[in-house]
């Protein structure tokens, strides 16, 4: 456990000290949500995309950041699951305070007739933007490969018509049905769907990260860790 809240740890101090990206994290949701601003319900779906953008690129870059290192913290004695735990715990943390407050925003903001749903939304959808986030900065190389990869994602997310069967493939489709028990007097069914989906989405990725992180770090048997110095005459 105290591993993990190390690896939590480190991920945090890496990402405090890139304030722009921290920035942008922060701002991305607003730059969504004020473009359909005048249309309450897009400008909640659009701010949640926003915010599921903003912490799939967090989740990317910090992916992508921490190859270099992990192997290292694997070989004296850090686990592949500890790395990958204390990673989303880190990320989850910002992703959930920055939902929070584009809670309290729209909340203020509009007129909202089931605020909790608009909770469970947004902490949902940054439930689902990390591991998303986390398991293409695995599986792409570089980060800017990987952004294209969550630009593909979030553009044919905001283009396709929600109600086609093929939208409930992509990860975000939940905040659809979840928006629309917002704002429309509509079944608990709606809510209800949104939770299975969106659940099920962070389940599936956190289960794909999980083995492609297994797989990456997999410990190699013929790596030793020198804990003492090599005899000259034996090297």
């Amino acid at each position: 456990m105290t591993k993990m809240f190390t690896v939590a740890e480190m991920v945090l101090r890496d990402l405090a000290r890139r304030r722009t990206v921290l920035g942008l994290l922060f701002l991305l949701p607003l730059g969504f949500y004020a473009a359909r601003h005048d249309q309450t319900g897009q400008a909640i779906r659009f701010a949640s995309l926003g915010l599921g953008w903003g912490a799939s690129t967090a989740g990317l870059f910090s992916s992508n950041s921490a190859k270099s290192v992990e192997p290292r913290l694997r070989l004296v004695g850090y686990s592949w699951v500890t790395l990958l735990v204390g990673r989303l715990v880190a990320l989850l943390l910002i992703s959930w305070t920055i939902a929070a407050a584009y809670f309290l925003l729209i909340y203020f903001d509009q007129d909202i007739q089931r605020p909790g749903a608009l909770a469970v939304m947004l902490a949902l959808t940054a439930a689902i933007a990390v591991p998303l986030g986390m398991l293409i900065g695995a599986l792409v190389p570089r980060d800017l490969e990987g952004t294209l990869v969550l630009i593909a994602f979030v553009g044919v997310q905001m283009a396709i018509d929600p109600a086609k069967d093929s939208a409930k493939y992509l990860p975000f489709w939940s905040s659809r049905e979840i928006g629309t028990y917002i704002v429309d007097p509509v079944g608990d069914d709606y809510l209800q769907r949104g939770l299975q989906h969106g659940l099920g989405v962070t389940a599936g990725l956190i289960l794909f990260a999980a083995v492609v992180t297994a797989i990456r770090l997999r410990r190699r048997k013929h790596i030793h860790v020198l804990t003492q110095p090599v005899p000259a005459g034996t090297r």
